[in-house]
């Protein structure tokens, strides 16, 4: 008896232990919630900062505003950054689809600022643009297209300039091509950076590589994973192969940059400590990002090949690669604009960028664009 009553009390001490154990851990992990939270919001006032001159003075002339304009019955947002609002107007179409790339460019600086007046647009369902209940009908390609074409003419009426630079990285090149063949009275040129044409191709090369890096460098529990999710003779991308697929490529240098190693650090801590976002807009942009791939454009996307489809433009068109680019392959965009049909063509190989040479190599993209672009359209 006396033995049972020790146990039971044993059982009884360990069980009142385990329990204040789990209320510090409850308590820490809330504290520690409400810190995270309260240090977002600080770093999150969401107003955009204005451009100073060298005596920390608001530049005259100059535009720095976070604006929402209604397009195709959607509240659409975007950030307008100029040195001088007079200068060129350039419209900057998003990757993703659904990842807006103003809130990277704190930590990735580009410098358009001080040569255009730059239009970070959000596209519809992505971060300034999102909106709890949108309709996945409207997440079409078409649709996209249009919405472009109308934010162009939004800001060709604004700004009252017969037309406009289009400036297009990775999935926005999928669009934003289509919009300047569609309506090419509204640019002066087109601009493509890790410019699609044959998403499903591409990604098969990129696998290869992949493949290749991955054995020379030793790591077999990778390329295990990857012989096992091969795609070499199918027609669309294994969801196994689509969750492992940016954390191979940035670890293969291939991804975002070709200095990335994370996309958390790379991507989602600048998004997070970004100021001119709010917290709601911040976690928006992550919303947006499911809910984009929750509809047809990733289908409509791989299942397109632009270089049949868009074979002729009637604008100046310049395409921007990264040497380390495999997210985009950068020897399909030159193939691609050796097919195309413009009136003048440019490729351009940046040999210290993968995926975003405007990120990687700012200054260089600066001078191409003042020297060679600007002087031809």
């Amino acid at each position: 008896m006396k033995k049972h009553n020790t146990i039971t009390f044993f059982k009884g001490n360990l069980i009142s232990k385990v329990k204040k154990i789990m209320l510090i851990l409850l308590s820490a992990i809330t504290f520690c919630i409400i810190a995270l939270t309260i240090i977002l919001l600080i770093q999150s006032p969401g107003k955009t900062k204005p451009i100073l001159d060298k005596n920390k003075s608001v530049i005259k002339g100059s535009i720095s505003e976070k604006a929402y304009v209604k397009i195709n019955g959607v509240n659409m947002g975007m950030v307008i950054k100029s040195k001088n609002s007079s200068n060129p107007i350039l419209l900057f179409v998003h990757g993703g689809p659904g990842m807006p790339e103003y809130p990277l460019t704190e930590k990735y600086p580009t410098d358009l600022e001080n040569h255009f007046t730059v239009v970070w647009w959000d596209q519809r369902g992505a971060g300034l643009s999102y909106e709890s209940g949108m309709s996945k009908e409207k997440m079409t390609t078409e649709q996209f297209v249009s919405d472009t074409i109308e934010v162009s003419k939004y800001l060709r009426n604004r700004f009252g300039q017969d037309k406009i630079y289009l400036m297009a990285h990775s999935w926005g090149s999928y669009i934003g091509i289509q919009a300047v063949a569609k309506a090419p009275e509204l640019y002066h040129a087109y601009i493509g950076i890790g410019q699609i044409s044959n998403t499903l191709e591409s990604e098969k090369i990129a696998y290869d590589y992949m493949l290749k890096y991955y054995k020379t460098t030793g790591d077999e529990k990778i390329v295990n994973k990857l012989q096992k999710l091969s795609f070499k003779t199918t027609d669309h991308i294994p969801k196994e192969y689509d969750r492992i697929r940016d954390d191979v490529m940035h670890r293969a240098g291939i991804g975002t940059t070709h200095k990335m190693g994370s996309v958390i650090t790379g991507i989602f801590m600048p998004v997070m400590e970004n100021s001119e976002y709010t917290l709601r807009e911040k976690i928006n942009i992550w919303r947006g990002m499911a809910f984009s791939k929750s509809t047809v454009l990733n289908k409509e996307l791989y299942s397109t090949d632009l270089s049949t489809k868009v074979t002729k433009l009637e604008v100046p068109v310049y395409f921007f690669s990264g040497i380390y680019d495999y997210t985009v392959s950068y020897s399909m965009s030159e193939a691609y604009l050796k097919k195309l049909q413009a009136p003048v063509k440019g490729f351009y190989l940046f040999n210290e960028s993968a995926h975003s040479p405007m990120f990687e190599e700012p200054e260089k993209v600066i001078q191409i664009i003042q020297e060679d672009i600007k002087n031809k359209s």
